[in-house]
């Protein structure tokens, strides 16, 4: 394996260090320490390294958007309606950031806000990993509980990209996170030629706000059919005559025996990512909205350029129990994981 940690950018007057890790194959996992970014997950072609997620010039032009590209999320993913839950039998009132009501993806003060601290561990010669780490206070991001929080991520030479989550907190608190990363897996500038298979029978319906009402909705003879894979292309434009005009939703997904939930391929380069989780929810978003002021390094932002594809536990859980729970008792140690596993 070769590491290496280098000087990237300086954003709000903080360094930002490039974390790397490269395998025996030549495929290179590059991450930065401001808001623990999946900067680059690189694959050998025959026109030299192709980047499989999108990435940016400059930290600033990370956080000059609303699209939270390929960093990391927490404490919690998606949207907690009303910016207020029970837990523990007291009311918590979160800080908003979309609207007057609502906690988009843990708040102003979440994940991708920080610039974490880092080290490689490559003791393994078969896997190095790459470990950021910090320490989110309540009384900045509004959750209950000092949290002491973790993002692991390793690469082997098998080309398994794994991220484990770590967290414990001083008082019972929520915690479920996610990697908000977008791929786009062909030499093309758009996502339309990929084929998408979820192992999911459903998605949740939202209000107009996208705060889960608590029903499903059957995905079977619809555009939100994946389960036997699907072209994306087609699925996007059978959802022109909605707003949205592409996917911004969360699929109730059923991990196989191994943990797969999820694999996107491009058929013209052989290229694939299959997504393994065992908690039920994945956030499949096109970007439907993205903007040409986006500066990109592959060129301007446009919408259906890279398709996010987030997993985590159903959001909202605090207000829809039967999502699952989120919640992490004091003193107590959760983690989850999300691996990548990728073929070229």
């Amino acid at each position: 394996m070769k590491t290496a940690a280098n000087h990237w950018d300086t954003y709000q007057a903080q360094a930002v260090t490039e974390y790397a890790i490269e395998n025996k194959n030549g495929v290179k996992l590059s991450i930065l320490s401001w808001g623990a970014t999946l900067h680059k997950l690189t694959v050998p072609s025959a026109n030299g390294d192709k980047n499989l997620v999108l990435s940016y010039h400059k930290m600033a032009d990370y956080l000059d958007n609303p699209f939270y590209v390929c960093m990391g999320i927490g404490r919690t993913g998606g949207r907690i309606g009303g910016s207020s839950f029970e837990l523990g039998g007291k009311t918590v009132n979160v800080d908003t950031n979309e609207g007057d009501d609502t906690n988009l993806h843990g708040g102003p003060n979440g994940f991708n806000t920080v610039n974490w601290d880092g080290e490689i561990d490559d003791s393994d010669p078969a896997e190095a990993k790459i470990i950021l780490s910090h320490t989110f206070k309540s009384s900045e991001d509004s959750f209950p509980g000092d949290m002491q929080a973790k993002m692991i991520y390793s690469l082997d030479d098998h080309d398994h990209v794994n991220l484990k989550f770590e967290a414990s907190s001083t008082e019972l608190t929520l915690f479920n996170p996610t990697l908000h990363v977008y791929f786009n897996l062909s030499d093309d500038q758009l996502i339309s030629g990929q084929t998408l298979q979820i192992n999911a029978q459903e998605h949740l319906e939202v209000t107009d706000k996208k705060i889960p009402t608590g029903n499903m909705i059957a995905n079977a003879d619809t555009p939100y059919d994946f389960a036997n894979g699907q072209n994306l292309g087609k699925a996007i434009r059978g959802l022109q005559g909605i707003p949205e005009k592409g996917f911004d939703d969360l699929f109730h997904v059923e991990p196989a025996a191994d943990g797969t939930i999820a694999k996107l391929s491009d058929p013209q380069s052989n290229r694939a990512v299959t997504i393994k989780s065992k908690r039920n929810g994945l956030v499949v978003f096109t970007a439907n909205s993205f903007t040409s002021d986006m500066k990109l390094t592959t060129g301007p932002g446009q919408p259906y350029m890279g398709v996010a594809l987030e997993a985590q536990t159903l959001s909202d859980t605090p207000h829809h129990p039967n999502f699952g729970d989120v919640s992490l008792p004091a003193g107590e140690t959760q983690s989850y994981e999300i691996s990548y596993d990728v073929t070229y």
